[in-house]
Formats: structure tokens, C-alpha cells, sequence
């Protein structure tokens, strides 16, 4: 069974994933190609990637639990540490498939932060996490007029609904 373990380890070594510099959209693997036909051989290359990779990452994670459970060497760090990072794997995996899917509509656009892409409705970044739309003060949004006067929402003091 270490034989196994070896082996895969050894073959998820030899799975590149790109690194991350410090200009992000150099090194952003969804970063501008010249036509559409581009960035989505793009996407379906990275896609096969990281499905090789979380595979890899699975059969890893398995050998290794079943390799502690028969040394009666349990280390829990070490397994949530190794889930840790399949799980963000797989979390960019399903992400990418959900841009190829939207793919046929189009994506709305790149996060400002980072240049990922992201789809129509997305509210945050995948990638980055920062907010893709503005942020608006309440204040700010008023109700648009009807027959030339204002509608102004009652606000809630306590239990009782005070009128504009």
C-alpha cells in the first residue's frame, strides 16, 4: 500500500498548477487570449487539470487514512490540512464548470481586484472574494415618483410604523 501512496504522490507532483506572481492577471490562468474560441480552450484545459488533480487528491487522501487507520497513527491535523486543500481544488473546479456553462450566454465580466472571470449574477468573486458589484448607501435609492410625488417608505420606530 506505501507503494500505492508513492505513486500517487508521485504522479500529483507531476500535475503543474500555475502559480500566482504577484501581478495577478499575468499570471491568471483566465487572463485575456486574443478570441473567445481561446478563453474557452483555456477554461476546458484548466478544467481537465484540476479533475486530474482532485482525482489524484482523493485517491492521496484515502491512502493516507487507510495508511494511518493500519499503524493505529491517526493525525487528524495532517487529514484536514490535505482536505483543505482538495476541497479549495474542487471548489475552482466547480467554478470553472459553472463559466463554461454560462459560457453559451456569456460571462458578465472580470473581478477589478484579481481578473477572474465571473457570470452573470455573481454578487462576490470566486477567486478573491471582494465584491464584484458597488456598494450603495440606503440612503441613497429612492423610490422613483408617481403622478409627480415622491414615495417615501415609513420606518420602523420600535413596534410602531411611523408615516413619512
Amino acid at each position: 500500500m506505501a507503494a500505492l501512496v508513492d505513486t500517487a504522490r508521485s504522479a500529483l507532483q507531476r500535475v503543474p498548477l500555475p502559480l500566482r506572481r504577484s501581478h495577478p492577471r499575468a499570471a491568471s490562468p483566465f487572463a485575456s487570449p486574443a478570441s473567445d474560441g481561446d478563453a474557452i480552450v483555456d477554461l476546458e484545459r484548466r478544467r481537465d487539470q484540476l479533475q486530474t488533480r482532485a482525482a489524484e487528491m482523493q485517491w492521496d487522501l484515502g491512502g493516507l487514512v487507510y495508511e494511518m487507520a493500519i499503524r493505529d497513527r491517526i493525525r487528524v491535523d495532517v487529514l484536514v490540512r490535505r482536505a483543505g486543500a482538495l476541497q479549495s481544488v474542487d471548489a475552482e473546479l466547480a467554478e470553472i464548470e459553472r463559466i463554461l456553462r454560462l459560457e453559451q450566454s456569456s460571462m458578465a465580466g472580470e473581478c477589478a481586484s484579481c481578473g477572474a472571470p465571473h457570470s452573470v449574477g455573481a454578487t462576490y468573486c470566486w477567486q478573491c472574494g471582494q465584491p464584484l458589484l458597488p456598494q450603495i448607501d440606503s440612503d441613497a435609492i429612492a423610490a422613483p415618483p408617481v403622478d409627480g410625488h415622491a414615495i417615501v417608505a415609513p420606518h420602523v420606530d420600535g413596534d410602531a410604523i411611523v408615516g413619512p
